[in-house]
């Protein structure tokens, strides 16, 4: 696909334009209307393709609870059903648009790697995840800062506290939910570990209050979230930081979304799943 499509929809979806303008403009990329409206499927999320573990898989158990400590706040929480002894525990932090099936489908693939696994749904005080993906983009741009943090602060003190695990959590998130995990490193010194997929970077003043080993994932393609990692290394480095970060050549913005035709890789998304797990087992050990 022309990448000034993909560059467009995702402008787009992190609210560089309305839904309008956006149509307008596709149509001219496409040629036309007709065309526009054929390259929006493959744009936009399919979410038949979320299953990739389903919820009644018979090595996870699935529920959803609430989180204390932030009024009205729940997660999506599975775990390993036959895991012995205590486990490490990761809170999955989704895209701009909420806790849909991908970023569920995302959570039962942490379980399924031997972690208590919180899909923690940002908009559940506000109503919850809607279906409309332009109405859980809008919901999202209406959080407050101080709540997005306590929000992930709430989630680290209850999986912290929870008799079977074993104390150390981390943080995983994408796109929107990668920023919020950096968000949360810099806010949380009890974070352990935190992989951050395509996420916006915290201010290079605020790198030295991080105490979670951190993973990044970047695309090279993706322009406009890349432009921040030289300034985020840098502090890293000089704060003397536990890091790793990792460019995927020839992928896009959200190219570990395997609902999404247009920017799903899979080679990156595979390469990145790996090393994520690995280094989450590490840290969270």
């Amino acid at each position: 696909m022309d990448q000034r499509i993909i560059d467009l929809y995702d402008d787009f979806t992190h609210g560089g334009m309305n839904r309008r303008a956006f149509l307008d403009r596709l149509a001219a990329l496409a040629g036309s209307t007709a065309a526009a409206t054929t390259l929006l499927t493959v744009l936009q999320n399919n979410y038949a393709q979320a299953q990739t573990i389903p919820e009644n898989d018979p090595r996870i158990t699935a529920e959803t609870v609430d989180i204390p400590g932030a009024q009205g706040l729940k997660g999506y929480l599975v775990k390993p059903k036959d895991a012995s002894g205590k486990l490490p525990a990761v809170i999955v932090i989704h895209e701009n648009r909420g806790l849909n099936p991908h970023i569920k489908d995302v959570t039962r693939r942490m379980a399924a790697e031997g972690f208590i696994a919180l899909g923690l749904d940002y908009l559940a005080p506000m109503g919850g995840t809607p279906a409309d993906e332009d109405k859980g983009r809008d919901m999202i741009g209406q959080l407050k800062a101080p709540d997005v943090i306590a929000y992930g602060k709430a989630a680290v003190a209850y999986l912290k506290s929870r008799p079977d695990g074993n104390g150390k959590v981390g943080a995983i998130g994408f796109c929107w939910g990668g920023g919020a995990v950096n968000t949360l490193a810099v806010n949380d010194p009890n974070l352990n570990a935190g992989v951050a997929y395509y996420g916006g970077q915290p201010k290079p003043e605020d790198v030295a209050k991080i105490n979670a080993a951190m993973m990044m994932h970047y695309g090279s393609l993706d322009e406009r979230i890349n432009a921040g990692i030289p300034a985020y290394e840098a502090a890293l480095k000089q704060s003397g930081k536990t890091y790793e970060i990792y460019v995927y050549e020839g992928a896009n913005h959200a190219f570990n979304n395997d609902t999404n035709a247009a920017r799903f890789d899979k080679d990156a998304a595979e390469v990145a799943w790996k090393r994520t797990v690995g280094f989450l087992k590490k840290n969270l050990a």
